[in-house]
């Protein structure tokens, strides 16, 4: 794996970990957290709509990714990146 990819799965983690500790201290709901995601990954959709379907899931990945993690803290569970990442191929 390459040190990009290995930067990324780093800032996604940290990301789905702040999402987390917004929605414990009650800043915002897991609910929330789920509506923004659920419009980013709408947006990313209707620009990649030119791109080839390999492109367009790795745009919209990241997204997917925080999502799933945020479901995940919304049940009191957690996992690590490659887990996430299997089920965002088992989704697709």
């Amino acid at each position: 794996m390459n040190t990009a990819n290995l930067q990324l799965e780093g800032l996604i983690m940290a990301v789905a970990a702040m999402n987390r500790l917004l929605a414990e201290k009650g800043l915002v709901s897991h609910d929330e957290i789920h509506r923004a995601l659920s419009e980013a990954e709408a947006g990313f959709e209707a620009k990649a709509a030119g791109l080839s379907d390999s492109n367009r899931k790795g745009m919209v990945f990241p997204i997917r990714v925080l999502t799933l993690a945020n479901r995940a803290a919304s049940g009191g569970e957690a996992f690590d990146f490659s887990t996430y990442a299997r089920m965002v191929g088992d989704r697709t």
